[in-house]
């Protein structure tokens, strides 16, 4: 269950802190596998200097990104507790709403380059959740290399078997498997920091490379070659943006806990010792994480890996299914089949459509790459991306809603976007080995969203030009209809008027129900809205009531009609479920010649609105009180 404004005990801190280093810290935990490999694959030299370069310029990355920007400032612009892309891509907006200095048309520019900022971010995020698992698992499988040379021909199968078994219990949820995610996470750190002591105890003069000078000496000496490898370092903070993405399952201070106290000088510990056995053995290259325990441990250590690759795996794929739900609520997703996977953790939710193609993508990937250092190539672009947008979005919200003065706003954008736009820089160059790979899926998801935000805009426009007023309705329609007993409930996009399915059904039907409720459902910019403020209903027509509800959800939350229901009565509005009838329009989309939408984009909007799941099972409608009204539409 999401945790909210309300402070924890020290109990509650210590369990919720230890659940976050199951959940949150996977991504970033388990970079140790391929990080520092990867920063000396391209030729660096396995010296004191050089190894300490690196280790001083993964140090202060991790303090710079992870520590400084996400814990202390990103972590603090929550969403009544709630983090991720889509909501600080919510509270930005109502920053800028909130804002009385400007006028309307400025607003709505700033509004609409928040959201194609966080739609960008969102895409690239997607990019992110198909590449983790596919370079986490193959990287920890890898082990076998040193294990088993021999057994170097299983590391696919084996990896895609795993990851096959990953996807396939995603149907039945992972609550109960999550309970054991944090047992073996606080093991996987606690283990890293301990092989990290017993090899840095015996180089401690590794420990120097926390002073700057070292990071700062090796890019000026490598020059362009040390701004390549800045492509490397960025695996080390890959996962970051995981702090604020989680908040809302486990809090502030839980996760700043865990991170301060464990997750962070377990890493620190890990990549310290790596660099001290590269010191004595250059030879070591080959995979110094795993050459970090001794020979008998191996075994274990794959094992112990293969688990923590596949938890932060898990981790990933929930923030995707999270992700997806969240567009579909705020409307900037078509409509998905979503399965609530647990009836007490109304985060927990299962999304099919993604599922079935993360897995498919995540298989296409490791058959096509073969290994995790062909994948590193492809993994740096859409964390850099993602963290780009975080920055920006942050920096609005700074001014928009806690008025932060212009010096301190402008240090914090110029300080992390030259850190941001460095990482970026260097990852760009690797686009025509593997870097293009998230570039592709990231663009294929924008066009996808921007496409169908575009064919949204048109038809609620549409809908708005033909809604008629109820008081042209009574004034010009003076035809007797027949009045039948019961309500009939129309379910309408527009916030005013009469909905086209109303008079459709007049048209049609010739009758009136005793009782017309008009009913709009409206996704707010806030996670929640308490059931206290979940809807509003106001009576209006002179020769006959008619009655307008107006029913208010967060992003997080699903829309229930049947319970809406139940609290209309309550607010005096009594509407016999029995005798209700729901009256929902079955739009068929087409387009003029000169319509808005550029002509590319109609086919796509045209099979994402026919393939879009029924409102019926989405909004949770009684299923044998539905009536469907076929309307043509022509954008």
């Amino acid at each position: 269950m999401s945790i909210k404004s309300h402070s924890p005990s020290k109990n509650q801190l210590r369990t919720l802190a230890l659940g976050a280093i199951g959940v949150v810290f996977g991504d970033i935990g388990t970079s140790p596998l391929y990080a520092l490999k990867e920063v000396f694959k391209d030729g660096v030299p396995i010296d004191t200097v050089h190894v300490l370069g690196v280790l001083s310029l993964i140090f202060w990355s991790l303090t710079l990104v992870v520590t400084t920007k996400y814990a202390i400032f990103i972590m603090r612009a929550d969403n009544k507790g709630e983090g991720g892309i889509m909501a600080l891509m919510a509270l930005a907006l109502q920053g800028v709403k909130k804002s009385e200095s400007e006028n309307k048309a400025k607003t709505a520019k700033k509004s609409a380059f928040i959201v194609i900022l966080g739609l960008l971010g969102a895409s690239l995020f997607f990019g992110d959740s198909i590449i983790t698992p596919a370079i986490s698992v193959l990287s920890a499988v890898e082990g076998l290399q040193i294990i088993a040379p021999k057994l170097d021909k299983y590391i696919l199968p084996i990896t895609v078997a795993v990851l096959g078994g990953l996807f396939i219990i995603q149907a039945k949820g992972t609550g109960k498997v999550g309970k054991i995610f944090s047992p073996i996470m606080i093991f996987w750190f606690g283990l890293l920091g301990f092989l990290g002591i017993i090899n840095i105890i015996e180089t401690p003069s590794v420990l120097m490379a926390i002073n700057p000078y070292y990071g700062l000496h090796l890019l000026s000496e490598l020059g362009w070659h040390g701004f390549l490898i800045l492509g490397a370092v960025v695996l080390s903070i890959t996962g970051a943006e995981a702090l604020y993405a989680d908040m809302g399952h486990f809090g502030l201070k839980p996760i700043r806990y865990a991170w301060f106290g464990f997750v962070f000088p377990a890493l620190l510990l890990n990549y310290f010792g790596q660099g001290a056995l590269l010191i004595n053995h250059p030879e070591a290259i080959q995979n110094p994480f795993y050459l970090l325990a001794p020979t008998w441990a191996l075994y274990p250590l794959l094992i112990l890996s293969t688990l923590a690759t596949v938890i932060a795996s898990q981790a990933v794929i929930s923030g995707a299914f999270s992700v997806t739900r969240q567009a579909i609520q705020l409307g900037y997703c078509p409509r998905m089949n979503i399965t609530h996977t647990s009836g007490d953790a109304i985060g927990q939710v299962y999304v099919p459509a993604i599922n079935w193609m993360l897995m498919v993508s995540v298989f296409i990937l490791v058959i096509t790459f073969k290994s995790s250092s062909a994948l590193a190539s492809a993994y740096g672009i859409a964390v850099t991306g993602t963290m780009i947008v975080d920055t920006i979005l942050a920096s609005i919200i700074f001014k928009e809603l806690w008025n932060w003065n212009k010096p301190t706003r402008i240090t914090f954008l110029v300080a992390f976007l030259v850190v941001d736009l460095g990482f970026l820089s260097s990852n760009s160059l690797k686009i025509p080995t593997g870097g293009w790979l998230p570039l592709v899926i990231a663009s294929v998801l924008f066009i996808i969203l921007t496409t169908w935000i575009k064919g949204r805009a048109l038809l609620t426009k549409y809908m708005e030009e033909r809604r008629t007023l109820v008081e042209d309705f009574e004034a010009t329609n003076n035809k007797e209809y027949a009045t039948v007993d019961g309500t009939a409930i129309y379910l309408t996009r527009t916030l005013h008027g009469l909905p086209e399915v109303f008079l459709h059904n007049l048209e049609h039907n010739h009758v009136l129900h005793k009782q017309i409720v008009v009913l709009s459902i409206v996704t707010t910019n806030e996670p929640y809205v308490d059931e206290a403020h979940l809807l509003k209903i106001r009576s209006f027509g002179k020769t006959r009531k008619f009655y307008r509800v107006k029913l208010y959800y967060g992003f997080k939350q699903n829309a229930d009609v049947r319970r809406a229901l139940e609290l209309c009565a309550q607010e005096g509005l009594d509407i016999n479920p029995k005798q209700a009838s729901f009256f929902i329009g079955s739009e068929e989309i087409s387009f003029r010649n000169k319509s808005p939408m550029p002509k590319w984009r109609r086919g796509l909007f045209r099979f994402l609105f026919s393939n879009s799941s029924s409102a019926i099972d989405f909004f949770r409608i009684p299923v044998d009180r539905v009536v469907e009204l076929g309307i043509r539409i022509e954008l």
